[in-house]
């Protein structure tokens, strides 16, 4: 019991499923962990307002009700926890980063030092519109920043001096499913391509299908499964563009979880993610993919660069581009050995860099040495060596 009462304090406000999507999915392997929560004291607050995902982006009265009943929680935790680090999951743009900047301020109104870990991205885009630079220069101001990948400081180092950065990429858990992958796709089947992510415009889902039309369209044998919850486009919006495009060897799924969705992965010889989302920062699917011993097709958006090493665990193609995503898809089709070959470079890159326990490990060493750099015999010695405190210097 006495070890519990010198735990350091730190209070995680993060988002936590439903929706289920990249952030949220991390949120709760650090709510889960027994590192994490082994070496602090930790108290969790949902920052989640949307329960849905078609409910994100949108206004009502629900939402409103929710995120009063956050600030409330936060001020009692606040003010009972008394945290020494807050950890803040936060959304950098639109309406989300002002409805987070409220709560930030409570927390720095406490005096309680914040650590930012980012899971979108696009400051850049924004921070020339007035209101939204007076926003950052705040919210940023003496932060400390997780980033998910070197690839994504230039979108905050109007803000952010690099010694404030700390690069923690995501990680994912071992599948439960004890199916082996063979690679090889049977040979009177057609090559099996895999989209995985919520049906979402800016995830790729109508430049895979424009890509599958032009493989489609040179004879090139394959299928392609789609699977995920719909988002702003609709089953029926995917089943008429399927059909505009006549294409008669590509399906959607609906959404898949825990084995069935490791048997979809288990099941395929390709997996594509052509993203440019805006937010996208890493590609948690990625990781998934290439724990099944997948080549993965995706593009040069976010930290994805990070994860997938072009020309060696898979390809990596230009946002928006169907073209060179089928030239792509028709290289692996048309070449058994190669997917063989990219798919277990991917497994192995997943297991030397990318697995949760690397993760974990790898945030609790960030938290402690944020918690040593915040302690009042730290702040001391700070004080002393600045030019302020001693002129000579």
């Amino acid at each position: 019991m006495q070890k519990n009462k010198t735990k350091q304090k730190i209070l995680f406000i993060l988002q936590l499923p439903p929706p289920v999507h990249g952030s949220s999915v991390v949120g709760q392997y650090v709510k889960e962990s027994s590192v994490i929560n082994e070496a602090f004291d930790c108290h969790y607050l949902n920052l989640c307002i949307s329960s849905k995902m078609n409910e994100i982006g949108k206004s009502n009265i629900s939402k409103l009700l929710r995120y009063l009943a956050i600030l409330g929680k936060g001020i009692w935790q606040l003010t009972t926890f008394r945290p020494q680090l807050c950890y803040v999951a936060i959304t950098i743009k639109g309406f989300a980063l002002y409805k987070d900047a409220i709560l930030v301020l409570l927390v720095k109104l406490f005096g309680v030092k914040l650590v930012y870990h980012l899971h979108n991205k696009g400051v850049s885009n924004w921070q020339d519109k007035p209101f939204d630079n007076f926003v950052y220069k705040n919210v940023f101001k003496n932060a400390e920043i997780i980033l998910l990948s070197k690839y994504l400081y230039p979108d905050i180092q109007k803000y952010v001096s690099m010694n404030r950065v700390h690069f923690c990429p995501n990680g994912i858990p071992l599948a439960s499913s004890k199916t082996k992958k063979t690679n090889n796709s049977h040979k009177n089947q057609p090559v099996r391509i895999l989209f995985l992510s919520n049906l979402i415009e800016s995830k790729g889902v109508y430049v895979l299908l424009e890509a599958c039309k032009i493989l489609q369209n040179k004879n090139i044998p394959f299928s392609c499964t789609f699977i995920g919850g719909e988002g702003d486009v609709s089953k029926e919006n995917f089943q008429s563009k399927t059909k505009e495009l006549n294409l008669f060897n590509v399906h959607y799924a609906g959404k898949k979880y825990g084995i069935e969705k490791e048997q979809a992965f288990t099941n395929t010889d390709i997996f594509v993610f052509p993203t440019f989302y805006d937010f996208e920062t890493f590609g948690l699917v990625n990781l998934e993919a290439m724990q099944f011993r997948l080549p993965v097709v995706s593009t040069f958006e976010g930290g994805i660069p990070d994860v997938i090493e072009n020309r060696v665990t898979g390809f990596l193609v230009p946002q928006r581009d169907a073209q060179d995503l089928a030239k792509k898809l028709e290289i692996l089709i048309k070449n058994p050995q190669l997917r063989i070959q990219m798919g277990e470079a991917g497994y192995l890159r997943y297991k030397n860099q990318f697995t949760l326990s690397i993760f974990e490990n790898r945030l609790k060493d960030i938290l402690t040495e944020l918690l040593k750099k915040n302690s009042p015999f730290a702040q001391a010695i700070r004080k002393t060596a600045s030019p302020t405190a001693n002129p000579q210097y």
